[in-house]
């Protein structure tokens, strides 16, 4: 009886407890936390933005030109950061990434308070995205692994949830306060939640791991089986149409107002609020109608298709008032609610020897996904404009989701437990 207990144990890295306590254990409380404080941080910058590069004597088209910068260079950082945190998390143990990642997120959120000229916000942006990369994938990996197969949708979608509270709080903290304040309180919060992980354990089903001496984190084998990297890239393309809606209709919508000639500016930061209010109702409507349809695909792909019809609603139809260009942006944030389930298919593809380097390295690869997607923006809006540019890279990228999509397996009973072959 010892011994099954002990299985449970090492198996879940739970007791066999009742589901409401398993779902609000620390573990999983911690992992929805620090990705509150993930998309806090990205998306405090999509808001402050104009006011902080305006602080800085810039103005004209080099708000635009040199936030795509900003932009790309911490998704540039997230990049980098996804590969290092996610061998990280499969070698050391997905709490190594946790504290790693948030103490120096919450360093370079400090200094980005600080700055004074554009070469030290570049720098802080990129250290910034660095540290952040850890943050989700590392949290869904945990939050998959502790939980049981049929239930941990609920996880995701609770970490889900608190990821876009995050969004909100940005706009709330910069409302109230001014951008540099609101940095400070970025990084304040990192530190305090880096605190509270001191209590967290590590994950069973990577102790067991750990004792069989399995070589892990080997981001190799990505490369060197044709059906698995086949697997990974599709696990990425079909979560680019998310950024392609936050990272250039939203982060840059103060542009898109001003090329439909509405009657008043709009305010990005709002935009961005209202899209985020938005994906929490669907990120739960995501997770639940998941778990009720016992599938990940046929959800993932609704809410790809809903997102294609507002996007083009968004460009071709043009809202007529500020007001109504608003309520399409929070049908954007909605449609976009798929984020982390996306994230769970593939930490549930893939070994639990490689299942940190995935679901580390899938969401940040999707996230600097915005940096060709804007650099194609930025080409294709010379000769089409700012609304036809965007519609042609928008067509691009929901038809290449879409595909890969069709290749992928259904993930939503698998079980997780077992390693990756040489």
């Amino acid at each position: 009886m010892v011994m099954n207990d002990r299985s449970a144990i090492l198996t879940t890295g739970l007791p066999q407890k009742s589901f409401a306590k398993q779902l609000l254990s620390l573990p999983v409380l911690v992992a929805a936390l620090g990705y509150l404080v993930d998309m806090y941080d990205l998306f405090l910058f999509s808001i402050v933005r104009v006011p902080s590069l305006k602080s800085l004597n810039l103005s004209g088209e080099r708000l635009l030109t040199d936030g795509i910068l900003l932009l790309n260079l911490q998704m540039a950082g997230m990049l980098i950061g996804g590969i290092f945190w996610g061998i990280m998390g499969d070698k050391k143990g997905r709490l190594s990434v946790l504290f790693g990642s948030i103490l120096i997120y919450s360093i370079a959120n400090l200094g980005n308070g600080f700055v004074s000229t554009m070469p030290q916000y570049a720098v802080f942006r990129f250290v910034a995205g660095f540290g952040l990369a850890g943050e989700l994938g590392a949290g869904i990996t945990l939050v998959s692994e502790i939980l049981p197969k049929e239930k941990r949708g609920y996880g995701t979608t609770l970490v889900a949830t608190m990821g876009v509270m995050g969004a909100l709080l940005a706009y709330l903290v910069s409302h109230f306060f001014n951008w540099r304040v609101s940095y400070f309180i970025g990084g304040g919060l990192g530190l305090m939640l880096m605190v509270l992980r001191l209590r967290v354990v590590e994950s069973g089903i990577f102790v067991k791991l750990k004792e069989k001496n399995v070589k892990r984190g080997d981001i190799m084998k990505l490369f060197n089986n044709r059906k698995r990297l086949f697997k990974y890239i599709n696990s990425i393309l079909i979560g680019i149409p998310i950024w392609f809606v936050v990272g250039i209709l939203l982060t840059f919508s103060f542009e898109f107002g001003q090329a439909m000639h509405l009657p008043d500016p709009v305010d990005a930061g709002k935009a961005v609020m209202l899209a985020f209010a938005a994906q929490i109702l669907g990120n739960l409507t995501s997770g639940f109608v998941s778990q009720y349809l016992q599938s990940r695909k046929k959800v993932i792909l609704l809410f790809i298709l809903s997102s294609f019809i507002l996007v083009m609603v968004y460009l071709l139809v043009r809202p007529g008032t500020t007001t109504m260009f608003y309520l399409l942006c929070a049908g954007l944030g909605f449609c976009s609610g798929y984020w982390t389930l996306f994230i769970t298919v593939a930490a549930e593809l893939f070994g639990s020897d490689l299942r940190a380097t995935v679901a580390t390295t899938v969401p940040n690869f999707v996230r600097a996904s915005v940096i060709p997607l804007s650099i194609l923006f930025a080409w294709t809006k010379n000769f089409a404009g700012v609304i036809y540019g965007a519609l042609l890279v928008g067509l691009l990228t929901f038809a290449i989701a879409i595909i890969a999509l069709i290749f992928l397996e259904e993930t939503f009973k698998k079980d997780i437990n077992y390693i990756e072959a040489d």
